[in-house]
């Protein structure tokens, strides 16, 4: 039976814009019938990935980059700076051709790519076609075996039998990657799939958009004698607030095959249930400086299924003289509960954390844990589910 970590948190934004659409408008969802603020899945793993690596070596990151002929040929130079430029081309497009472009349904694609290299030695180090999301262990095997193999008659076949075209070994493997899997198209072998799922955040209630409208003074212009002294620029930007519902699931199982390593992995789930917590997309941060603490959090490791409670928030909220936040926990309170008594359902652990008074209702859904501590007591608890 599978083990999962659910992660739900209450978290109130101030005016803000953290993750714009292309208008430049904060992201909605129509939820419930009424338009939320949303922030994407995308921004929230962005953000999540760049906090918890912070605290991760080198060789635990991940790369996701259409340079990595590039990086190659810079991990090559710094083992060996000696090497020439054609012997640099080879080892770069061998590398690539056989990880990223190795599948069998991209052997035109392979041989079309190696005729181009050696007509022209630079293309070795072109941008790949789509994202490659890559571990920095994957690609110092890469450059090890490369290197290796630059003393045989025949560098692509031996590179080859290595069969880089697969999947890395586990020990190579990036907790990012882990997390939030792999696809490389030109390779589905490469593909490792995602042990984490995380949901889109959206607002308890219906959101409602505003302008600031905003100048700024040409400071040279003032100094002058000039008797214009208007504005040197003047603009809008569209603002939001909200109190949002964020969730997100681990598949410990899931997890602890695609890293092969279960310390490895205790220690991922503890940095990315602090991250998620503790860390928002950044969009126009400079501007609102919405650097909030979530109100209330819920973490559930069940042996069930994950379970997403946005479904507490389809009547939306409707804002009264608390606010969103408080009535918001309130409701997610007695739906939890609800559930349980319902379908029967129940995690076989649960903590929670509240930094205002207005979450201490959470106090009702699992044992206290300060909010510094929420990710090491996660793993306290998985680890009883071995």
């Amino acid at each position: 039976m599978s083990v999962f970590v659910d992660i739900h948190v209450l978290q109130t934004l101030p005016p803000s814009n953290p993750n714009r659409d292309d208008t430049g408008a904060p992201k909605t969802a129509t939820f419930g019938g009424v338009s939320r603020m949303r922030i994407s899945s995308q921004a929230i793993k962005r953000a999540v990935r760049e906090d918890f690596e912070k605290s991760l070596e080198e060789s635990l990151q991940g790369i996701r980059s259409k340079r990595i002929p590039s990086v190659l040929k810079s991990k090559v130079l710094k083992r060996q700076p000696e090497t020439n430029e054609d012997a640099l081309s080879k080892m770069v497009s061998t590398i690539v051709a056989w990880t990223y472009l190795g599948h069998t349904d991209t052997k035109k694609k392979r041989e079309k790519f190696l005729k181009e290299v050696k007509k022209n030695p630079e293309h070795a180090f072109d941008e790949v076609d789509a994202l490659w999301f890559v571990s920095n262990a994957e690609l110092d095997s890469y450059v090890d075996a490369i290197i290796e193999d630059s003393a045989e008659s025949d560098i692509e076949k031996a590179f080859k039998n290595r069969k880089f075209d697969k999947a890395s070994t586990k020990e190579d493997q990036s907790v990012a990657v882990a997390l939030f899997g792999r696809m490389v198209a030109s390779n589905v072998n490469l593909k490792i799939d995602a042990a984490c799922q995380v949901a889109h955040a959206i607002g308890v209630g219906a959101v409602e958009h505003e302008y600031d409208y905003y100048t700024a003074v040409d400071d040279e212009k003032k100094r002058s004698d000039e008797a214009d002294e208007g504005a040197g620029m003047i603009g809008t930007i569209e603002f939001a607030s909200a109190t949002v519902y964020r969730y997100a699931t681990i598949n410990v199982d899931m997890l602890r095959e695609n890293l092969g390593d279960d310390s490895v992995a205790d220690r991922a789930i503890e940095l990315f249930v602090d991250s998620f917590v503790r860390s928002m997309p950044t969009g126009k941060i400079t501007t609102f400086a919405n650097r909030t603490l979530p109100d209330a959090v819920l973490v559930q490791v069940r042996n069930d299924q994950p379970i997403n409670m946005a479904g507490a928030f389809e009547d939306p909220i409707i804002a009264g003289q608390h606010g969103f936040a408080e009535p918001a926990v309130k409701r997610f309170v007695e739906f939890e509960s609800k559930l349980r008594d319902l379908t029967g359902l129940e995690p076989v652990g649960s903590l929670a954390t509240w930094t205002t008074p207005r979450g201490e209702a959470f106090s009702a859904l699992g044992a206290q844990v300060r909010l510094v501590d929420l990710g090491s007591a996660t793993v306290d608890a998985v680890r009883g589910e071995r």
